[in-house]
């Protein structure tokens, strides 16, 4: 409405200007009435000083009506309907416009157009602030601090980890965070982290990824759906993240489980040949080495035995059976 020149393409439209809380709360009362009186009385004001139709401005407000482009040009709502950019800049051409300096013409014939695309800046900064962005980087940054801190001095996970973390909360201060869904999805982190210090038999994998879960889902504080997460986005990351810590766990627990193959307890268990006579004292051959060893049975020369303890630099062994 306040352009000195309106113009639109068939198949768009116009209206629906009733004013609405950008944050997605929803205004009542005598606040609501205020903002729609004022919005009402300021655009009829700039429908008249543009010579437009002032009722269907006023009914754009308060009726949240809405028309197409053929429908606002008959109505006089806009000024012309045109195809493309060269098909408008030939139909304004030699049009008288008023501006605050007086009247003036429109001399465009010919006019070259400058394109002024987006810098890579702030293309990169528009890719971050996407929600869904922002939160896969969060979960990488996430990924890389805990490769770390399980395998000290590999660096490259830490180092990728903490770019990922530092642009993620670039991304997020643009949105609106709630912070109890965020320090949810860092308590995960810690949960995670601790799994690899605590044999917690998986109870703090699961703690992180039921927090993780919710966390994802209270991140974004808006009822505006474009700026929420994606469900595509939030159960795979949580899958693959319940997915590998329940591998890591596993396979953790499978080797805290597996028989020592080194140091006394390797020795327990293990079967050797007596070198000598044992009645109860003598020596055996162990793992390619000879150690004293006594039994509780006579054990000839030859036969395999099999170590049950380890007393200092004494094997107890008995007869392999």
């Amino acid at each position: 409405m306040a352009a000195h020149i309106a113009a639109m393409a068939p198949g768009t439209n116009i209206g629906a200007a009733h004013p609405v809380s950008i944050s997605g709360n929803e205004t009542k009362g005598d606040m609501a009435a205020k903002l729609e009186n004022d919005a009402a009385a300021y655009i009829k004001g700039i429908a008249h000083k543009r010579g437009r139709n002032e009722q269907w401005a006023e009914d754009a407000v308060r009726k949240s009506v809405s028309i197409t482009a053929e429908e606002a040009l008959k109505i006089k709502v806009i000024d012309f309907v045109a195809n493309d950019i060269d098909e408008l800049l030939a139909a304004v051409n030699g049009r008288s416009i008023i501006t605050e300096k007086g009247t003036a013409a429109l001399n465009i014939k010919g006019a070259r157009i400058n394109k002024v695309e987006m810098g890579i800046r702030f293309k990169i900064l528009s890719l971050l602030a996407d929600p869904n962005i922002a939160y896969i980087l969060l979960i990488l940054g996430i990924y890389g601090i805990f490769f770390e801190l399980s395998s000290p001095g590999a660096i490259l996970p830490g180092v990728a980890g903490g770019i990922f973390l530092i642009l993620a909360f670039y991304g997020l201060q643009t949105l609106p965070i709630n912070y109890a869904g965020l320090l949810l999805i860092l308590l995960a982190l810690i949960l995670f982290i601790a799994e690899v210090k605590v044999t917690s038999y998986g109870l703090l994998t699961i703690g992180g990824i039921i927090s993780m879960f919710i966390g994802s889902l209270m991140l974004i504080d808006t009822e505006l759906e474009f700026l929420r997460i994606s469900w595509t986005v939030i159960i795979p990351a949580v899958l693959m993240t319940a997915l590998f810590f329940t591998i890591a766990v596993s396979l953790a627990y499978k080797a805290y489980k597996r028989q020592p193959t080194t140091g006394r307890e390797g020795l327990i268990g293990a079967v050797g040949v007596a070198n000598t006579a044992i009645s109860p004292k003598g020596k055996v051959f162990v793992k390619g080495e000879i150690w004293d060893a006594r039994s509780d049975e006579n054990i000839k020369e030859g036969e395999e035995i099999e170590v049950v303890e380890v007393e200092g630099l004494v094997l107890k062994v008995k007869r392999h059976r």
